[in-house]
């Protein structure tokens, strides 16, 4: 049975025009692939065959190459995914501070393993290689959206409200969490006004920074760098390290064997083939060998 709407009527006609926008803005079509299939991923709630086959016709490529792509990236889906994706992050650094032990409890009180999806469509539990957070460990997506400095009570806290419906707010970035589909949408590149650009780094981010400048502390020259402050147009050159050349290693020439000549005609040795004798230099590497 069929797990979402065939790409027809309405549902061809929108999906072609969105493809259309995704595909101007780049100088090759088939660069829009990713696009594409977070595109259809948008409208079926994982990439479907019929999503491949609409890509591939839609970029002049064959179903063997979109399929390809679709199956390396892990945020493309090949079955049905749950309306929110629940990533938690067990890479060394997060699973130390407790990445383990929250997907673990998760886990248990979801009743579903990696890559599964809870019997009300609801979540789906996946471990995350990493989620580029590392200063928030351990860290939380839902949706690939943060949630920092999670621990095992406190993200079962923001499953189990998702599940109950409530909006749920990321620890930073976006106002809220939307559904896997709507944010497959903003993935294929179509903005939802959600985003607030104007957040930037957060404390643990610039710690070390803030750190650096309460201390004085600065990273050391270069040696031979231009100073620190020095005009970008100064004509004051940099003396060059001076190039020392080694001396050319002496090589021991080897000695000839003198090659074994027929007597010319009347018992003499001609000329031409015997020796003249070694050059003037390796007369006693000659005598030698």
């Amino acid at each position: 049975m069929a797990t979402h709407e065939p790409y027809t009527g309405d549902k061809l006609e929108r999906l072609t025009g969105d493809a259309a926008a995704a595909m101007a803005r780049y100088p090759k079509a088939r660069s829009a692939l990713l696009p594409l299939l977070h595109l259809v991923q948008s409208e079926d709630g994982y990439v479907s065959p019929d999503g491949i086959a609409f890509c591939a016709a839609t970029l002049g490529l064959s179903t063997a190459e979109v399929s390809a792509v679709a199956t390396f990236y892990s945020q493309y889906k090949r079955h049905p995914n749950g309306t929110y994706t629940v990533g938690v992050c067990t890479n060394t650094l997060c699973a130390v501070m407790g990445g383990d032990a929250i997907f673990d409890e998760l886990s248990a009180h979801l009743g579903i393993g990696n890559d599964e999806t809870t019997t009300d469509g609801a979540i789906t539990l996946e471990r995350v290689e990493c989620n580029a957070a590392c200063d928030y460990a351990p860290v939380v997506m839902v949706n690939w959206e943060f949630f920092d400095n999670q621990t095992p009570t406190s993200a079962t806290d923001v499953v189990d409200r998702l599940r109950a419906g409530h909006d749920v707010a990321p620890t930073r970035g976006a106002q809220k969490v939307v559904t896997f589909r709507e944010m497959s949408r903003v993935l294929a590149g179509f903005t939802d006004g959600r985003a607030d650009e104007g957040v930037g780094a957060g404390e643990a981010s610039l710690r070390g920074t803030l750190l650096a400048e309460a201390n004085h502390w600065s990273a050391p020259e270069r040696p031979g760098a231009a100073p620190a402050d020095a005009s970008p147009t100064s004509t004051t050159s940099t003396p060059s390290t001076p190039t020392v050349k080694r001396p050319a290693k002496a090589r021991t020439p080897r000695a000839r064997t003198p090659k074994a000549t027929a007597p010319a005609p009347g018992g003499e040795h001609s000329s031409i083939d015997t020796p003249a004798g070694p050059p003037e230099g390796l007369a006693d590497v000659t005598k030698e060998s």
